[in-house]
């Protein structure tokens, strides 16, 4: 299946960049020790295979899958081969003393990258899975850039996303406190941080274009909100906007597709039937949930599949998605694809913001027991540009 003809496009997008500084990547990286910690998820192996790629003399990868790490050695070695470099893969949380162990006994990190993350908006649902979202997407990146300040690497860098920009949800605010904390914390001269914002990875893992792929292999219908724009881009872009904010990235630099770059705003129902069409099937709308579900084997048999579409009433949707604004420092001229947002030093209130924020989940996680309601207002404080969309019915409720 041709995934840029799905999302409108006929090329690959920083192509020209990469190639422009392909000497630049390859002697950053080449030589060099590389720590990936989340490393075996969808962007995360993508951002493995540029690094792989490029002969680091050690490429380290912590994830906490172990399948999905299995499937990325497999994926490797039946791709690129082997490698001059020391090549380990370790299935732990690296939030755990396993992590903790694993990097004591090794030598300093020239790069450590963070790919993990909670990115789902239905994740935001209750207290247990929120506090879990703000561990991972804050308190583990900030452990993160820890250690790579405390071996004194050359760059740290974290996976971002476009819905930090304004934040309509829970889940794109906590990553704008991710960048915030980052950025107050990088302050030592030594190390320096960058990030990237990107749009919606195509057939990432979990994700809606993931789950028409399992739809189909199911034979159960497809469900898509007909009024939510995205913007869409492959994995294998993905991994090389990171590789280039991690390399090319400067001091607190947000890296982000550039609109100009072939980018055009899709609904997910538009997405739906064209991967319909391009299965062989023509899409079939239907009035509800239950008549899909009851058409199945009937329209199947005739080469259609049953689609509901529908208009959004979930919350924490917005319809559509950006990566800047007017009071961004924005440099559009550095690259062809990318476009760069200049982030400036904490102000003494971010600064207090985001340590006020670490405080109170420290303090809620040593007593073990929160609220939702505590957790959405340290996160309203946190993120005053937190506009959180409403909406009737939660995504674990609908189809």
């Amino acid at each position: 299946m041709n995934v840029n003809a799905l999302i409108g496009r006929d090329h690959r997008l920083f192509d020209a960049d990469i190639l422009r500084h392909a000497r630049e990547l390859a002697d950053a990286i080449g030589g060099s020790r590389v720590l990936v910690f989340g490393g075996a998820g969808s962007i995360g192996r993508e951002v493995v295979r540029q690094i792989f790629a490029r002969n680091p003399a050690a490429l380290h990868v912590i994830d906490i899958s172990e399948n999905n790490l299995v499937e990325l050695v497999r994926d490797l070695r039946s791709s690129a081969g082997y490698s001059a470099g020391e090549t380990r893969f370790v299935p732990i949380d690296f939030g755990g003393v396993e992590a903790a162990a694993f990097l004591a006994d090794q030598k300093p990190y020239d790069y450590v990258l963070n790919i993990a993350a909670m990115k789902h908006v239905r994740s935001e649902k209750d207290a247990y899975s929120l506090m879990r979202m703000i561990k991972v997407n804050v308190l583990d990146t900030l452990s993160t850039l820890r250690h790579a300040k405390n071996a004194k690497a050359r760059k740290y860098f974290a996976v971002s996303t476009d819905k930090a920009k304004n934040p309509a949800n829970l889940m794109g605010a906590t990553k704008r406190i991710m960048e915030d904390v980052l950025f107050s914390a990088a302050n030592d001269g030594v190390t320096a941080v960058s990030t990237a914002r990107f749009a919606n990875v195509a057939f990432s893992d979990g994700s809606l274009l993931h789950g028409f792929r399992q739809r189909l292999q199911l034979r159960q219908p497809l469900s898509a909100p007909s009024d939510v724009r995205r913007y869409f881009v492959t994995g294998a872009e993905s991994g090389l906007l990171c590789l280039a904010s991690v390399v090319l990235g400067r001091h607190r630099d947000i890296f982000f597709p550039k609109l100009d770059a072939g980018l055009e705003l899709l609904t997910f129902s538009e997405i739906a039937i064209r991967f319909l069409e391009a299965n062989g099937y023509s899409p079939a709308e239907v009035a509800s949930e239950e008549e899909a579900r009851g058409r199945v084997d009937e329209l199947i048999g005739q080469r259609k599949w049953p689609c509901y579409f529908f208009k959004s009433d979930t919350p924490g949707e917005k319809p559509f998605e950006e990566f800047y604004s007017e009071t961004d420092a924005v440099d559009f001229n550095r690259f062809a694809d990318i476009g760069v947002i200049a982030a400036p030093p904490p102000s003494p209130s971010a600064q207090a913001s985001c340590d006020a924020f670490l405080e109170t989940m420290n303090r809620l996680r040593a007593e073990g027991h929160w609220t939702k309601d505590e957790l959405v207002f340290a996160i309203k404080s946190a993120c005053p540009d937190l506009s959180h969309a409403a909406g009737e019915r939660s995504l674990d409720d609908k189809m």
